[in-house]
């Protein structure tokens, strides 16, 4: 098949990074142009990123040697040879939302790794197994915007793909009140031991922002579209504590549940083993084949054993078992950069092919 052309703006920090390297060998997706900040534009790829390269494989040959471009000088060269971009652009939300309406109304799609869109009311924040059906507000938005092709669709943070999936195929319980806790990466903040070194032998008990994410964007994600906007859901009510943890990757989470019509505990490990989504009804190239793992092991999922289950797409769960103040209490596991972040984008950039959304010049 003819693969579609691809840009990533924002491409030299770590997520953009990641984006990089998943391209590489992708069967649907073709690397064509990276773009960065002025400082890096005019440069290869490789002298761009120096020593700053973050993954644990080499760079691709592919990327090596290209001219990154100015990723806000060069909107219109860039649009004119890709068929989208994915954005990981480090910069001020309202500079964001700016920049990415650019690429849109270049009739370029926009599949954005950043939280600036994540709450205008007519662009989706989809993770392709829980809410695919909000694509469909993307026809909206082209009238907003006055465009053909182009649209911005957004993933959520990267810490509700741990804690989130797990709940999704619950909610059909009557799931009312749920509790986390979070113990988050140092990737998350786009750093590594060696450029965090504060972070060694530490926790940190704050994440700016994420506390509130975490309660909010789930109800974004089990809204509906109405009239052209999407409309939150109501419930669960969540409330949400973020630590910082020296682990390099792999946000965990501690969830506490309470639902209307309790399920015995055998029933909740059937509905995770038995949930698809629609990214396993399509069989997208990212899509884990089993979305949900359950560890039966008392100590498992753990960090480092288990975040790259599935090549880091799945979500891991252990430690089911009944709560004193809640019904049930559960761990859960998932790669941030993967499966949170640049992979999850990859992977909702496939639906958005497979559906028609993204098409090719």
């Amino acid at each position: 098949m003819e693969k579609y052309k691809v840009g990533v703006i924002g491409g030299t920090g770590m997520v953009g990074q990641r984006f990089v390297s998943l391209l590489e060998n992708h069967p649907w997706f073709q690397l064509t142009a990276i773009a960065a900040s002025s400082r890096s534009a005019g440069k290869t790829y490789e002298e761009a990123i120096g020593s700053r390269w973050a993954m644990d494989t080499p760079m691709p040959e592919a990327a090596r040697k290209m001219v990154v471009l100015n990723a806000q000088e060069d909107i219109e060269a860039i649009a004119s040879q890709v068929d989208f971009v994915f954005s990981a652009v480090d910069m001020k939300k309202d500079e964001i939302k700016a920049l990415e309406e650019a690429y849109a109304k270049h009739e370029c799609p926009v599949v954005s790794n950043n939280s600036a869109h994540r709450w205008t009311a007519d662009v989706p924040m989809v993770v392709p197994e829980i809410n695919p059906e909000h694509i469909k507000v993307i026809e909206a938005q082209r009238k907003r915007l006055g465009v053909e092709r182009g649209f911005i669709a957004v993933k959520s943070n990267c810490s509700l793909q741990s804690y989130v999936p797990a709940l999704h195929p619950l909610r059909g319980f009557g799931l009312d009140q749920v509790l986390v806790c979070t113990y988050q990466a140092i990737s998350g903040a786009g750093k590594t031991f060696d450029t965090w070194p504060e972070m060694v032998d530490n926790v940190i008990p704050y994440i700016g922002g994420e506390e509130e994410k975490s309660e909010q964007e789930p109800l974004k994600l089990w809204g509906k579209v109405e009239n052209g906007v999407i409309v939150n859901a109501q419930s669960p009510a969540l409330t949400a504590q973020c630590l910082r943890v020296p682990v390099s990757n792999g946000h965990m989470a501690a969830v506490f549940v309470r639902f209307q019509n309790k399920p015995t505990m055998e029933e909740i490990k059937e509905t995770w083993a038995n949930f698809q989504g629609r990214a396993q009804e399509l069989a997208l190239p990212s899509a884990p084949k089993q979305f949900l793992h359950y560890f039966e092991e008392p100590d498992r999922p753990q960090t480092r054993l288990d975040r790259m289950t599935e090549g880091g797409m799945a979500v891991c769960i252990g430690r089911l078992r009944p709560d004193t103040q809640y019904d049930y209490k559960f761990v859960c596991l998932s790669h941030n950069t993967l499966r949170g972040a640049a992979g999850g984008a990859v992977l909702l950039a496939e639906l958005l092919c497979a559906e028609g959304y993204i098409s090719r010049r």
